[in-house]
């Protein structure tokens, strides 16, 4: 699918071999039909047009003879933290914009809303806000991930979550995404630095572009902040576990030591000699549960009182 834009903001008209000048057109699903069109249009280098139909192209920027071509992913649902994501190839030229992509773009429709006002009525300017906007997709994954790593510590601490998560198997799939996800903003990193380098740009479009690329260096930093925090997660999650072993362990030790001199006083009375004398005493069995009574709850309650039960 073809639409056409014009720099006022406004719908335009196109079809192939027409006047490119002050027109962003972005092709979605590209057919070889379109292609063809396009090309009696815009001067697309061989290269740059490979490699924005290639699948899974990651992000990269190359200058060609014919005009300034990058291409930028971003995550396709980012508040899912999914791992799934979209590609949208940009030739830059000096009068146009011409833009390619495999699938539907939502946040495009966020970019046509404001072309036209005063500081988005160029190709540079456009292509800015292309990025700008495509690159909210990180932060998106950034605030979602943030709160799913405060949900899990607090669960580490909620005793009516223990047992009830794999927290090692999440964290660790956490990781993975976040992984994806900082591969990507590094291959946009150095996308945004050669095109503010290189770019076919005014100054102030330059500015723009380094815009962007500071805001990606921002995210990459916090993801890295988020991927210490999930290995410290893990780090406390052992100490958590360590802590109530440790817990369980010293119930066990403090319910076995009430039993042993229970024990013992039980072998010593069931022995079998012929003179004992509570065996013929009429309250000698009293005495042995009294006896019994009296060693437990005495252990108890110094196990209570000092904390060890």
């Amino acid at each position: 699918m073809i639409e056409a834009t014009d720099f006022s903001g406004q719908a335009a008209p196109w079809e192939a071999g027409m006047e490119r000048r002050h027109l962003w057109l972005h092709v979605s699903e590209p057919t070889n039909q379109d292609l063809a069109a396009l090309a009696q249009t815009f001067a697309m280098n061989d290269l740059a047009l490979e490699d924005s139909l290639e699948p899974g192209h990651a992000s990269h920027y190359e200058k060609y003879p014919e005009g300034d071509f990058l291409t930028f992913r971003t995550l396709a649902r980012p508040e899912e933290l999914a791992e799934e994501s979209e590609r949208i190839s940009i030739f830059l030229y000096a009068d146009s914009l011409l833009t390619l992509s495999r699938e539907e773009l939502p946040y495009l429709e966020r970019v046509r809303e404001i072309v036209g006002r005063e500081t988005v009525d160029s190709p540079a300017e456009i292509a800015f806000e292309i990025l700008d906007t495509g690159a909210e997709s990180f932060v998106v994954f950034m605030r979602a991930l943030e709160d799913r790593i405060d949900i899990l510590e607090q669960r580490m601490f909620d005793f009516d979550h223990r047992g009830k998560e794999n927290m090692v198997q999440t964290v660790f799939d956490l990781k993975q995404r976040l992984n994806h996800a900082r591969r990507l903003c590094n291959e946009a990193q150095d996308m945004l630095t050669l095109l503010a380098r290189h770019a076919s740009a005014s100054e102030e479009d330059l500015l723009r572009f380094r815009d962007v690329r500071d805001s990606m260096n921002r995210l990459g930093k916090r993801l890295d902040t988020s991927r210490d925090n999930l290995s410290n997660l893990l780090a406390i999650h052992s100490s958590v576990q360590s802590q109530r072993m440790n817990e369980v362990m010293r119930t066990l030790a403090a319910v076995s030591t009430v039993f042993l001199p229970l024990t013992f006083l039980a072998g010593v009375w069931g022995m079998n000699f012929e003179y004992m004398p509570e065996l013929h005493w009429k309250f000698g069995y009293a005495l042995a549960w009294l006896s019994f009574a009296l060693v437990a709850g005495a252990l108890a309650w110094v196990f209570k009182r000092r904390g060890w039960w």
